[in-house]
């Protein structure tokens, strides 16, 4: 443990040096000149402060002042040694931030018992703030746990729509990196870049309570077919939301609203504009652009051009323009997360 003592009386100082030795377990630091010793201390943290009173510029009251501006030293006991009895002196000590005093001349065993106190004080000191760090560290460990297991589940939840609707294959895992493209054009912060991405894929959980007969249909829906298609919107808000999580709560949010169009067409509530919620507005677009650019049984994977043109043209429409033009701008990068997701696997991992 360090203590710092700056006095600029030099026969103080070595004496003050002899009997913070003779202790055994501490390390003195003398300084007679106390702005050096003040600069010390705005750099480092000690683990006692002894300070003289009078002293040349900055005195004991200013230096503690300037001491105790630090948030690193604002806790770190001070002891200041003064020749002055008057009360007001040491209120005004107080004030600054000192602990406790020592009268001049400095008696030893005085001395030696004050340092004993405030260096326990200051290793009880260090002692909860390495409980409280290990504390954090261990509920950071919990935390990471859980969300661990938070997100396995849900990537084997929206896994479920795709064991019911083989042809999706890698779907999930693009549009959701896409999804994480544009957050991340548009500048959403980093934490809601990466809740997208995490609630993405379960954007399309419902479709497991659409009949099979209609979900696996080869060809184009009839009317009454699509109107129940369109219930899965819903189904998935329905199956994910109540929760505390704010990650499955974010997916109920996509689920019941990726599919509303800008121009307030789409369903199942019909929002428009900027009443559809911004992650809607952005799934919306990487999910259409991954159905267009995929292979299904009943249509041909559309070129890369004719599904951005696409985009472009139900900008206002189908789509928000602003997410349509983020998308377009990060273009080369989703080609890159289209070619790398082409097979079947359960990697979330954005670029």
């Amino acid at each position: 443990m360090q203590v710092i003592i700056v006095d600029d009386n030099p026969v103080n100082l070595k004496l003050m040096e002899s009997l913070v030795k003779r202790a055994g377990e501490y390390t003195p630091i003398t300084f007679q000149d106390s702005g050096e010793g003040l600069a010390w201390c705005l750099k480092n943290t000690p683990d006692l402060l002894i300070v003289d009173f009078m002293m040349p510029p900055p005195d004991g009251m200013e230096f503690i002042r300037c001491f105790r501006e630090s948030p690193l030293n604002a806790d770190i006991p001070v002891l200041m040694i003064t020749a002055d009895h008057e009360k007001e002196t040491r209120y005004a000590a107080l004030e600054a931030g000192a602990n406790d005093f020592l009268t001049k001349p400095i008696d030893n065993a005085e001395f030696r018992a004050r340092l004993r106190n405030m260096l326990a004080l200051r290793r009880s000191q260090r002692a909860l703030s390495d409980r409280a760090a290990w504390l954090a560290e261990k509920v950071a460990e919990a935390t990471a746990e859980i969300l661990d297991r938070e997100r396995e589940m849900i990537t084997r939840l929206s896994r479920a729509a795709e064991f019911r609707d083989p042809e999706t294959g890698a779907h999930i895992q693009r549009m959701s990196n896409y999804s994480y493209l544009i957050a991340r054009q548009l500048g959403l912060p980093q934490v809601e870049q990466d809740l997208l991405l995490r609630a993405a894929p379960m954007h399309d959980v419902g479709k497991i309570a659409i009949r099979d007969e209609i979900l696996l249909k080869p060809g184009r829906l009839d009317p009454a077919e699509f109107e129940i298609m369109k219930t899965h919107a819903e189904k998935g808000y329905e199956l994910l939301s109540g929760s505390t999580s704010s990650l499955l709560d974010t997916a109920a949010l996509i689920a019941r609203t990726h599919h509303e169009k800008f121009d307030g067409s789409g369903y199942p509530h019909g929002l428009a504009g900027e009443d559809i919620p911004l992650y809607g507005r952005i799934v919306a677009v990487a999910d259409v652009f991954d159905a267009l650019t995929t292979e299904r049984p009943y249509k041909k994977a559309w070129e890369i051009e004719h599904a951005v043109r696409f985009l472009e043209e139900g900008a206002r429409n189908h789509f928000d323009p602003v997410c349509v033009d983020a998308f377009i701008a990060q273009l080369d990068n989703a080609l890159v997360i289209r070619a790398r997701f082409q097979d079947e696997g359960t990697n979330l991992a954005h670029l």
